[in-house]
């Protein structure tokens, strides 16, 4: 089963990457947050094609695609939807929101008051929207891409801790390549893709069936111990004022789960875990002011918290 999920996981990526040049990390990490039932924040200036991956990764495995742009004014009942009464039957109708997708993208989450993004958090939390004492479910799917812009936060709203914790991951992203980025000015000499190019390598149901195989990939006692030794020593570091919560934890050992079933695998390494602490961790550590103070960042505080937990062998 673990080939077929990563044969399956290669189909989407050549999929997505017939209109994102680069950005492989992007690629892998939203494909873990998705796989594990999770959200992803993503991190990154202007121009790196975080909308194009968005619907590109949709139409790739052909799942119904929204945008939000979360502004000062957006208010809930924009995202979820609302109650209009109806004159011919005398009646309330509800008329659902953009969050009825199975990819929604957030954008710029962090440009809307905390009431709107209270709204996203019981989509995300519990799958459905509440609205005038009732419930609606989302798709099973449902999962959240949100953005922002780490050099611009004048008129910002930044997240609670509460809420931000929610994401599974966090993932940076940074200028591509040199030699993406001549292959991206080069494009410019014919037609743009487009994302009508993109043929579906999977559907809802594979997605609803890998998700079930992934729970059975083993994660053995040692890697438990390691995975909770590294989120104990998050919680008694001295540069660290807020460690990772439990559900970091649990996190951690979904996207391991999933990593280690998208390399072939079907069992997890302790490198599985090593290698998604930073996007895990990295949005879930508040600093202490005195590491903040001197520059530190989370990702290079995460590197001595591996570094000072012994690896189970």
């Amino acid at each position: 089963m673990t080939d077929s999920i990563s044969s399956r996981f290669e189909a989407v990526r050549d999929e997505i990457k017939k209109v994102i040049l680069g950005q492989e990390a992007l690629i892998e990490q939203a494909l873990i947050g998705l796989l594990a039932g999770g959200h992803v924040i993503v991190e990154g200036v202007p121009g790196l094609a975080k909308t194009l991956f968005a619907k590109a990764l949709a139409a790739s495995l052909d799942l119904k695609y929204q945008r939000i742009q979360f502004t000062p004014d957006l208010m809930p009942s924009d995202l979820i939807g609302t109650n209009v009464f109806q004159p011919d039957t005398q009646s309330f109708r509800f008329i659902q929101g953009p969050v009825f997708a199975d990819i929604v993208l957030a954008d710029e989450i962090n440009r809307t008051p905390a009431k709107t993004q209270s709204a996203l958090l019981e989509a995300m939390e519990e799958r459905q929207v509440s609205a005038d004492g009732n419930t609606y479910p989302l798709p099973p799917g449902f999962f959240v891409i949100a953005t922002q812009n780490p050099v611009e936060y004048e008129g910002t709203f930044p997240l609670p801790e509460a809420q931000i914790d929610r994401f599974l991951l966090k993932i940076r992203l940074t200028y591509p390549t040199p030699a993406d980025e001549l292959r991206l000015l080069q494009t410019s000499e014919g037609p743009a893709p487009s994302i009508a190019e993109i043929r579906p390598a999977a559907t809802s149901a594979d997605l609803m069936e890998v998700r079930e195989a992934i729970r059975k990939i083993t994660f053995d006692g040692a890697l438990y111990d390691y995975v909770l030794r590294l989120v104990a020593a998050s919680r008694n570091n001295p540069q660290i004022a807020l460690g990772a919560s439990p559900r970091a934890g649990l996190g951690w050992v979904h996207a391991a789960r999933v990593l280690a079933a998208l390399r072939g695998r079907d069992y997890a390494t302790p490198d599985d875990v090593k290698e998604l602490a930073a996007p895990v961790l990295r949005h879930r550590l508040v600093l202490a002011p005195e590491a903040a103070i001197e520059g530190l960042q989370a990702d290079a505080v995460i590197e001595q918290l591996l570094s000072s937990v012994e690896v189970p062998r």
